[in-house]
């Protein structure tokens, strides 16, 4: 680690921290692959546990022995700034007096992530980042094997959904589904019985589901507004619903995934 003092927010080593967008980080073409930013000592310390790479770490003063515990043993450039620094850079205060500009890995394939795996969460078309942060925290707190998101899915890397799942994301091991039709094929050479929450007419309660849990489940969220596709209907192997009061249909679909969670690993 190689501390460094920068007291101009002008400076071009900043530049990782300087007004970019989750999208203009992951397509930046220096280094290949993309970047994302992790905030806060905590997410930070999952990352670099999780075995990836800061490219740097940008640090207020009153931080800098946080930090040193966590990539003190790494060649990492961290950049200690004052607090206005740190702000006219970001475009926000950083509260938490931490960032890193981290290089994105290399995803695995669904075959690799849900090998060996018996409660798999899938995300379907999820856009709001700060649900599938919570949809990672709940996966991770309630005991899933693996996490797959759609590909038209919101990033489980962005900044926000990093900061909501409290760095879970780092934690359960997950991926990117790129083609569906392939996934549900390796879903169900795994021996996976995919059930889809839905609010249909044939669909069975969760707890008479769980009542006769299959030995391998994976749990498909739809997306919030929409639900899911006709192609996951389709390919479901059983459609379940969460029992309702009140009135009210359906729950938040991260709240809806950690009852569901809660129910198959209990």
């Amino acid at each position: 680690m190689e501390l460094l003092t920068v007291t101009d927010a002008d400076d071009r080593r900043l530049d990782d921290y300087r007004g970019l967008t989750d999208m203009a980080l992951r397509t930046r073409s220096d280094p290949s692959g993309g970047l994302y930013i992790a905030e806060s000592t905590k997410v930070i310390a999952r990352a670099v546990a999780a075995g990836h790479r800061p490219r740097s770490v940008l640090v207020q003063e009153r931080r800098v022995e946080d930090i040193r515990a966590i990539v003190g043993d790494l060649d990492v450039p961290v950049y200690v700034v004052p607090d206005a620094v740190a702000e006219a850079v970001t475009g926000f205060a950083v509260h938490r007096g931490t960032i890193a500009s981290m290089h994105r890995p290399e995803l695995p394939s669904v075959r690799e992530v849900i090998e060996g795996a018996s409660v798999v969460l899938i995300l379907e078309n999820i856009g709001d980042h700060t649900n599938v942060g919570a949809a990672f925290r709940a996966a991770a707190g309630l005991g899933a094997d693996a996490v797959l998101v759609s590909p038209g899915g919101a990033d489980p890397l962005y900044r926000r959904s990093v900061r909501v799942s409290m760095g879970t994301v780092f934690q359960v091991p997950w991926t990117r589904i790129v083609e569906w039709n392939s996934a549900i094929a390796d879903l169900h050479a795994a021996g996976f019985d995919i059930a889809a929450l839905a609010l249909r007419e044939d669909a069975v309660t969760l707890d008479a589901y769980v009542a006769d849990r299959p030995e391998r489940v994976a749990l498909v969220m739809g997306s919030e507004g929409d639900g899911l596709s006709r192609t996951v209907i389709d390919a479901a192997d059983t459609i379940v619903t969460i029992p309702m009061a009140g009135g009210v249909d359906s729950l938040n679909v991260a709240s809806a995934a950690a009852v569901a969670l809660w129910a198959v690993t209990t």
